[in-house]
């Protein structure tokens, strides 16, 4: 699974900006068909998010477009979304206000119709999932099993709260139970989880602070919606020098102690046991690195 420490947004009608975006050294770039493209505007972002995936060179790791949330059996204006923007072929479809299994079913299915009608490796069109609705949150556990194709879930914040009915604050407290609901379900059945975006795109300490909390309490990554916010985030989720070679003293211990027999060693001073070592052993994977 590849990494998504930060997954920027982009409005598909704006070719400028995907222009720039094709440029950033950003781990994920969703071309967005959904809120960022004004209804009228739609079949023209269809059009133009088609063509620069097929004209354009991303230097992005993954390339990533949000449709419309799958509606009714024939999938409403998300089948319209998928008619578009399948034959050129992006990485993944991220879907947004998840509500029940039957919607990644119903795209689980397109994806694989395009594999076959292009000759495309089976599976390799991803599913990410967006749950901020309390329909969503709440469903979670079905939501997550509902395809081996899904990579991801993501946590909407500003959808979540206005369909409660909650007001947003700075410091999320409204939003406590269900970020920590998505995360552990995705951790659950190995799938990635991806933080919210954060707002206030000029204050980049107080992002900072969020992707830190967020990287703290085991998401992978974080949606963005500025350039700005990008190298900022995707530091938050890449462990420090002295994590890594922390992580790696707690592997060698252990190593060493499985050497000698010994379940639970001494390291500085605390006791490393398997819950360390599956601590230790994320930070390297999140790294990119190995023991050595």
């Amino acid at each position: 699974m590849r990494p998504r420490r930060a997954l920027l947004y982009v409005p598909g009608d704006q070719e400028r900006k995907i222009l720039k975006a094709a440029q950033l050294a950003v781990d994920s770039v969703c071309l967005d068909l959904e809120d960022g493209v004004a209804w009228p505007n739609q079949e023209a972002a269809r059009r133009l998010v088609a063509r620069l995936l097929g004209e354009q060179t991303f230097r992005a790791g993954e390339r990533l477009v949000r449709i419309h949330a799958p509606t009714g059996p024939h999938g409403g204006v998300a089948a319209a979304d998928l008619d578009a923007v399948l034959p050129a072929h992006p990485d993944g479809i991220v879907v947004p206000k998840v509500e029940a299994p039957w919607q990644l079913h119903w795209v689980a299915y397109r994806l694989q119709q395009a594999e076959e009608a292009h000759g495309w490796p089976v599976g390799s069109l991803r599913l990410l999932a967006i749950l901020e609705t309390a329909a969503g949150v709440e469903r979670r556990r079905d939501i997550v099993r509902a395809t081996a194709r899904l990579d991801a879930l993501l946590f909407g914040a500003e959808d979540y709260t206005a369909d409660l009915g909650a007001r947003r604050s700075p410091d999320n407290r409204e939003v406590l139970y269900a970020r920590q609901a998505v995360v552990a379900a995705a951790k659950a059945h190995d799938v990635q989880a991806i933080d919210i975006v954060y707002i206030r795109y000029k204050d980049l300490d107080g992002l900072a602070r969020e992707a830190r909390e967020a990287a703290a309490w085991g998401f992978d990554g974080k949606q963005v919606i500025h350039p700005a916010q990008v190298p900022v985030v995707q530091q938050a989720f890449t462990p420090s020098d002295e994590e890594i070679a922390a992580a790696r003293r707690v592997l060698e211990a252990y190593a060493r102690g499985r050497a000698q027999g010994v379940g639970v060693v001494a390291l500085e001073g605390r006791m490393i046991d398997m819950p360390m070592v599956k601590a230790a052993r994320r930070v390297l994977a999140r790294a990119g690195v190995g023991m050595t």
